[in-house]
């Protein structure tokens, strides 16, 4: 039973580890653009402009707000074939205008619609892979949560990462017992376990003081 155990634990450990390394090489790598603000320039960025007339915009928008305002606006982005995830909704009373940035990875939407004439300006600007995971990394965060998650594909992406999340703590939890199970890499594995938790408890202790 116990070799039975170890056997099952091994082989998860491993598939499962197999199966969640790109979306943790996503994180990983795209730390650090988020830490140092620094984007390679894989390919130049190219930006278009169109223009778009008569979107269908609903009768009570303007008394809406949040994510009802954003779903009520959905047929309007797709009659001008915007899709992503919105970002947030300026309503320009003066002008009479909306402004609504719409983000897809690697690709940043910013659409304008003038009211009166239910007319829309968009410039898309394609940013490239690096943003692109820069966006992911920062996606399932918690900012805006009112109407954050607004795009279906954006969704799938958070549950992604929540399970990335949990798959991790098994690996993490799994690769101790295996570590343990193999008593000729027990000297080792207790050496860099101190070290670990000795940089862990250094580094938390020189933040808080």
């Amino acid at each position: 039973m116990r070799g039975r155990f170890y056997r099952l634990v091994r082989d998860l450990h491993l598939y499962l580890g197999l199966f969640s390394s790109p979306f943790v090489l996503v994180f990983a790598i795209s730390v650090f653009f988020l830490v140092h603000t620094w984007l390679p320039k894989i390919a130049a960025e190219t930006s278009n402009t169109r223009v778009v007339s008569s979107l269908p915009l609903p009768v009570n928008f303007q008394g809406l707000s949040g994510r009802p305002l954003i779903d009520a606006l959905k047929p309007a982005l797709e009659k001008a074939d915007v899709h992503g995830e919105v970002g947030f909704l300026q309503h320009m009373v003066k002008e009479e205008k909306l402004i609504i940035p719409v983000t897809v990875p690697g690709r940043q939407t910013i659409v304008t619609i003038s009211i009166a004439s239910r007319e829309a300006t968009i410039v898309t600007r394609e940013t490239g892979l690096a943003d692109a995971m820069a966006t992911l990394h920062r996606s399932p965060g918690e900012h805006a949560p009112a109407i954050r998650m607004n795009w279906f594909y954006m969704q799938a992406w958070r549950w992604l990462a929540d399970t990335t999340a949990y798959l991790i703590l098994f690996i993490s939890v799994s690769g101790i017992y295996l570590w343990y199970v193999l008593r000729a890499e027990r000297r080792v594995g207790f050496v860099l376990l101190f070290a670990g938790a000795l940089s862990f408890l250094g580094l938390a202790y020189a933040l808080s003081h």
